[in-house]
């Protein structure tokens, strides 16, 4: 299947991308408790640039010492020691051949193991639907965050641009900004999460403001069109799977922000649905072809895209540049290797993604996996 399109290269910004599959971000929580990742984390990374990756996209990486962190474990990039680690990572990807880029976080009301805050804040003192996640070391309800003062938006802002100058320092092709799947920027994106009355909320274009500041100063703060400021945004979330925007004309406002904000690409996040099932709007457009029609950026796709042909559809039918893989990625490394060969993909077993399965246990499973029957 070295024909297949998923396998074909890629322009993105000022590089060509080997091919059009890329690793999605996935929370490992497997860096040390003060946030440094560590040599298991590099061996993760660059396994999938050895199986023919050519894009990797961290996990979410906290980015200021307040409210941004969501777990316990979860890699940082704040202080010079984390700096230093992430380039190792980085090198380790490049040297296997892929474009590192390192996902920006800020876990805002969904934050449950913070040990720089006692209280978690949000744009407004809303409890989030659903609750804390057992697997990720919560449990009951979420707590009513506070509400973010001006000073407080200002120190978000803050976070992500040093972050992102660290993570360009530190080798990474760019970093993407997490808008997605129910964390800060998307509570302040989303309409009963979000009950500010300044600049802030109200219309979707106020609450898109948020993400489109951040990408804006990011940029002018690392002034290099080499650097990609990438953005991931997503309807559903990991608290309430089944959200939706209001409609296209939403989708439009939203996707227009991100883009004269001066992103690189946008992705779009299949939270709760893959894309199949949760792409499409009411006009019959999907929403990743509606991204790529409005703005004219490349747009990653992602939800369920493991199979070959629907994968080939996505592509050739424009609705999408790059496909990212997270699940069919982790039990399959080496995936396009494996599609270019016509080997089988292995199937997802759950047990890979619980976060108290070590790096070392995930790679040791990926080795000795048995291929399924054809």
């Amino acid at each position: 299947m070295s024909d297949h399109p998923a396998l074909q290269p890629v322009r993105l910004a000022d590089a060509t991308l080997p091919n059009r599959l890329a690793v999605a971000p996935m929370t490992r929580i497997s860096a040390s408790g003060d946030g440094t990742p560590t040599p298991d984390m590099a061996d993760y990374y660059a396994a999938y640039a050895r199986g023919g990756f050519g894009l990797v996209i961290t996990e979410g990486v906290y980015t200021d010492p307040h409210y941004s962190q969501g777990y316990l474990d979860q890699p940082g990039v704040i202080t010079p020691a984390h700096e230093n680690a992430w380039q190792s990572i980085a090198h380790a990807v490049r040297d296997a051949g892929a474009h590192p880029v390192m996902q920006l976080m800020h876990a805002g009301a969904l934050s449950q193991g913070n040990p720089y805050s006692a209280r978690t804040a949000g744009p407004s003192a809303v409890r989030p639907r659903g609750r804390m996640m057992p697997a990720y070391g919560g449990s009951g309800p979420w707590p009513v965050p506070h509400a973010m003062t001006g000073d407080d938006i200002d120190t978000v802002v803050e976070g992500f641009v040093a972050a992102a100058g660290r993570a360009r320092r530190a080798g990474f092709t760019g970093v993407e900004v997490h808008a997605a799947n129910g964390y800060l920027l998307d509570q302040f994106l989303t309409d009963y999460t979000n009950t500010r009355t300044d600049d802030y909320g109200g219309t979707t274009a106020n609450r898109i403001r948020l993400t489109a500041r951040i990408i804006r100063e990011i940029r002018k703060e690392n002034d290099d069109p080499a650097f990609w400021v990438g953005v991931r945004l997503s309807e559903g979330k990991v608290n309430d799977h089944h959200h939706r925007w209001a409609g296209a004309p939403d989708a439009v406002t939203v996707f227009t922000a991100v883009a004269d904000a001066g992103a690189t690409y946008i992705h779009l996040a299949g939270e709760g649905a893959g894309w199949a099932q949760g792409s499409t709007l009411e006009t019959g457009e999907t929403l990743t072809a509606l991204a790529r029609r409005v703005t004219g950026l490349p747009v990653i796709a992602n939800g369920g895209l493991a199979d070959p042909g629907l994968a080939a559809h996505v592509l050739d039918d424009g609705h999408a540049d790059v496909l990212s893989l997270g699940r069919a990625a982790l039990a399959n490394p080496d995936y396009p290797r494996r599609l270019a060969e016509g080997r089988p993909i292995h199937p997802f077993d759950p047990a890979m993604l619980d976060p108290t399965v070590t790096l070392a246990n995930v790679a040791a499973w990926q080795q000795r996996q048995p291929a399924p029957r054809p």
